[in-house]
């Protein structure tokens, strides 16, 4: 059967964008669907637009820190607004560069929602079009709790990024990334902030030393945090701003901005799953095998809809291996997601990848675990009013004490990462580091010096 396209990708974010650049290196004919702005969440409400924030709150501390140094620095103001331009301007500029890139390339963009009519055929703005392969990529939206009463009242991370103007109080509900992020942000920035979880510290799941040290870093940056707060409702006050009550009655008030940062859910309900045969599972995902196969032959998954590690790289990864297997003679070819390195822009960032202790010691057996540690005042507050504490974790398992989980919490966790990253993924071991001669002074040193073995 002759097909309109060799493949169509449904979501025109990192996903579905890397499977057709891919593709179309090996003279295949591709499209991609997106309904929205090209790039999708990283570039225009996620990666992008968070990193510039945070580069903006990691100057608005460099300035407050200045006066420890010597420098005798009168801040007159901060413009938000200005911030908000210039990182509009840096996106805008990005998703016009797709324009072109694509035209270049020899990519169809297919504007508007894709819905399946048959398993190689898709409707969009209705027009049909078909593929030998489809992928499916649409990515995901901020989630809000329907049980929640008024929940309509709060942002999303998407809102967050909308706003033109600062919000002086604002309360941010959630403790995963995404919440710890934007509320570091805020605070460096100037707005009170509180963040309101069910829980004593932020990132669940997360190893016990990140969750502890980054918890208390953001308390002494200002954060107010409120333990173990289940949200019942929000409602407005007469003055126009929003109160938050509690499942036991606790009342906070006076925020002009509520956000939401509880989690993402997967934009399956435009896809017409149920055309082809597909369903999502009781999470809200599409299962795929290891080589993203959706229990259709010819459709595929990748990305945030898979319930996969919800990463920019690992959707760039996936999409570039699936086009490797369909197009370049690499069916046995798959990722690897036992080691993913990540980076929280917290304030102080995270670093992590690998297994938390708790999870190496239930999987190798608690007495098969060497854990190595350090935690110090960095040179850069040695001597400044805010004391922000950097930690550094190593967990080994085994007799040859392989790395199978590295962690960073402070300054420069986000840059350090990456290098560890190679060599903990080509199984280097804590004799591999203790035999690395150290870079002095920096934090990362402590990596490769902690607790020296003896080597023979």
């Amino acid at each position: 059967m002759q097909y309109d396209y060799d493949v169509i990708a449904i979501g025109g974010g990192s996903g579905g964008l890397s499977v057709v650049e891919r593709a179309v290196e090996y003279g295949k004919k591709c499209a991609v669907v997106e309904a929205n702005k090209m790039g999708g969440t990283c570039v225009n409400v996620g990666c992008v637009p968070k990193k510039i924030m945070w580069f903006g709150s990691h100057i608005a501390e460099a300035l407050r820190d200045a006066s420890d140094f010597g420098f005798h620095v009168e801040q007159k103001g901060f413009d938000w607004g200005k911030l908000v331009e210039q990182r509009e301007n840096l996106i805008g500029n990005i998703t016009e560069w797709y324009a072109g890139y694509f035209d270049e390339l020899g990519i169809d963009v297919l504007e508007g929602w894709g819905r399946f009519v048959d398993k190689h055929t898709i409707e969009v703005a209705g027009r049909e079009f078909t593929a030998e392969s489809i992928v499916v990529a649409p990515g995901g939206k901020p989630f809000i709790p329907n049980e929640t009463e008024n929940a309509e009242l709060g942002l999303t991370s998407d809102g967050f990024f909308a706003l033109k103007e600062q919000p002086k109080k604002v309360a941010v509900i959630g403790s995963g990334y995404i919440a710890v992020e934007i509320a570091g942000v805020l605070q460096a920035l100037g707005t009170d902030t509180t963040l309101i979880s069910r829980k004593d510290l932020v990132l669940r799941g997360f190893d016990d030393m990140i969750r502890e040290t980054l918890t208390d870093a953001m308390i002494e940056s200002g954060v107010k945090k409120e333990y173990h707060f289940k949200v019942k409702k929000l409602a407005k006050a007469e003055d126009g701003t929003v109160i938050v009550e509690s499942e036991d009655g606790q009342h906070l008030q006076g925020f002009d901005e509520v956000i939401w940062a509880v989690g993402r859910e997967t934009v399956t309900e435009p896809l017409g799953l149920e055309n082809v045969g597909l369903s999502v599972n009781g999470k809200g995902y599409l299962d795929v095998d290891d080589f993203h196969q959706t229990a259709v032959p010819n459709i595929y998954a990748i990305g945030d809809v898979t319930g996969q590690a919800q990463l920019t790289p690992v959707a760039i990864r996936a999409g570039r291996y699936l086009a490797e297997r369909l197009y370049n003679n690499q069916p046995h070819l798959k990722m690897d997601l036992s080691k993913v390195p990540t980076v929280i822009f917290s304030h102080p960032p995270v670093g992590t990848m690998g297994l938390a202790e708790h999870e190496a010691r239930a999987q190798y057996g608690h007495d098969n675990v060497q854990v190595y540690s350090s935690v110090f005042t960095p040179m850069r507050n040695a001597f400044t009013a805010h004391q922000v504490k950097t930690a550094l974790k190593l967990v080994c398992a085994g007799e040859e004490q392989t790395v199978v989980g590295l962690h960073i919490v402070g300054e420069g966790a986000d840059e350090m990462l990456q290098g560890f990253a190679v060599a903990v993924q080509m199984g280097a071991t804590k004799a591999d580091l203790d035999a690395t001669i150290a870079i002095h002074p920096t934090s990362s040193e402590e990596l490769v010096t902690m607790r020296p073995m003896i080597l023979k």
